[in-house]
């Protein structure tokens, strides 16, 4: 084995032990900081300099993505002008390893004087930051991967690891689903897998719908105008059943005198305006047979139609 291997892996085995340790180590303060944060009125503000800076602007994007108002600020600019940004209805998570970091000292003190909430993720309880601090999201006291160095590694993937727990369980805590996640990451491959059939569905006059007392020739001109290979066939304007162009062709022999009742598919499998895009293509997809379209009911009327090729398009297929 490489001695680059045998590096990363020891590494690797550093920050696994840590975050064993970091996962053992949650209490009920975890918790007060959670229930802290779910019934804010504000924003939550998250601060630091340096890599703790980076990880800070990493967890406020994470949160804000989940559904929660959060927002970077700069411990320099706020010095310089930025400190308006933070309201007494907000809440500040600050980063610092050691909790020493002197750039902090005045959001600490701001904090203080308009009695706005103080969360410190550092390692040391007892530091500047922790001692100011309302709530603490202690990390332990791991080396850093980097042992020559004590460049930050170890305690940085462990903030990055807390804030991940941080907005994950708020998210819990909120309630929050994947339509709303879907709100904060509409476009590309994320955007597609959180689609709702409702964001596919074709509807209105688009839906080729004909009444079950019909004849066949009519469900022929239905198939052909509407052009989805497929007739939803409706009875006092509920969806009792469904023609496709491969029942027209199992039964060319009896057109002339067949009825839409008689050749139809009843109770065909059907979707729900909100369901998500991805698990009615696995429905459509995941069986011996395959479906190519398939009805979007409510109230057991049908409401619009997807089509394999409407899954494509939208980059799911």
């Amino acid at each position: 084995m490489s001695t680059h291997i045998k590096a990363a892996q020891r590494v690797l085995a550093i920050e696994t032990k840590a975050l064993k340790e970091l996962s053992d180590s949650l209490s009920g303060e975890f918790g007060a900081v959670i229930e802290l944060l779910r019934d804010l009125k504000g924003r939550i503000i998250l601060t630091g300099v340096g890599k703790s800076g980076h990880v800070a602007r990493k967890i406020a994007a994470t949160l804000a993505s989940t559904g929660s108002s959060a927002s970077y600020v700069h411990p320099t600019e706020a010095s310089h002008g930025d400190m308006g940004m933070i309201g007494q209805d907000d809440a500040v998570i600050a980063l610092s390893r050691s909790g020493e970091t002197k750039e902090l000292a005045d959001i600490i003190g701001y904090c203080r004087r308009f009695s706005v909430k103080l969360i410190a993720m550092t390692i040391h309880k007892d530091s500047t930051l922790g001692r100011a601090a309302n709530h603490i999201l202690a990390l332990p006291d791991a080396p850093e991967a980097c042992a020559e160095t004590r460049a930050p590694t170890t305690s940085t993937t462990l903030q990055i690891a807390l804030g991940d727990a941080l907005a994950v369980a708020l998210l819990e805590a909120k309630g929050f689903t994947a339509r709303d996640f879907k709100t904060f990451h509409p476009g590309g491959a994320l955007g597609a897998s959180l689609a709702t059939v409702g964001d596919l569905m074709h509807k209105d006059d688009a839906l080729p719908l004909i009444d079950q007392d019909a004849n066949l020739d009519d469900v022929l001109g239905v198939l052909s105008e509407k052009g989805f290979g497929c007739a939803g066939i409706t009875q006092g304007g509920k969806l009792v059943g469904m023609i496709t162009d491969g029942d027209i062709r199992r039964n060319l022999k009896q057109l002339s005198t067949a009825t839409p009742d008689e050749i139809m598919t009843r109770d065909p499998k059907i979707a729900r305006v909100d369901e998500l895009a991805a698990d009615v293509l696995r429905r459509m997809t995941g069986g011996e047979q395959k479906i190519m379209q398939m009805f979007v009911v409510d109230n057991e009327r049908a409401i619009g139609l997807v089509h394999l090729h409407d899954f494509l398009r939208a980059g799911l297929a």
